[in-house]
């Protein structure tokens, strides 16, 4: 997967990759679709929720620029693979899930991998998580109609917010950056497939689970 799948296209931060080689992906998907942890697309786990392609979860990280002193906020915590891989990367992770199901057998795979510094959290990601901003990189998993003022809010100086935008069959990565002036720049890095985000700032209202 890493050599053929993230490497090859373009995938160049050594970080990430070791980070991706070492993780488990099988053990954070539901029994019935383990088989296809390592295949090169986006596998559902439930919900309306998709654990992302391989590619996509590198490409997204490496945007962040993760050195290891970060605190990270990821909105849509899934699987909870992409918050492992935060947390492998990272000094503190909060990572928040609307669904709790998908939340509590997140938490239990996380902490059976021994992820102590990730810290599953339950509720609207769409208004982020102001109880422990600010945070040094946000993270969101969920196609969002528009860039939230709260996630922004929530952004410290010198940070980054990695967002998939847009409403159609195929969405924008934005990368904004804060400097440490508070000034904001916004760059749209290419054309990404999620599922749409559910929430108060997103697409959708939540179903009862």
């Amino acid at each position: 997967m890493v050599a053929t799948q993230l490497r090859a296209r373009g995938i160049g931060d050594d970080r990430v990759l070791a980070a991706m080689a070492s993780l488990p992906r099988h053990a954070f998907l539901p029994t019935p679709v383990r088989g296809q942890a390592y295949e090169d697309h986006a596998v559902p786990i439930g919900f309306d929720v998709t654990m992302s392609q391989p590619f996509v979860v590198g490409w997204m990280t490496e945007a962040l620029g993760l050195r290891g002193r970060e605190r990270v906020l990821e909105v849509g915590t899934g699987s909870g693979y992409q918050a492992a891989l935060l947390g492998r990367l990272a000094r503190e992770v909060y990572t928040i899930e609307r669904v709790p199901v998908l939340a509590r057998r997140a938490r239990w795979i996380l902490r059976a991998l021994g992820l102590d510094n990730v810290h599953v959290f339950v509720g609207d990601g769409s208004l982020g998580l102001p109880g422990h901003a600010p945070y040094d990189c946000i993270l969101v998993t969920a196609a969002a109609p528009s860039v939230a003022d709260e996630w922004l809010a929530q952004l410290a100086r010198g940070g980054r917010l990695v967002v998939p935008v847009g409403g159609g069959a195929i969405q924008s990565l934005r990368v904004i950056r804060r400097d440490e002036y508070g000034q904001l720049s916004f760059v749209d890095r290419g054309g990404v497939v999620f599922v749409p985000l559910v929430g108060e700032r997103g697409f959708r209202t939540p179903r009862s689970h």
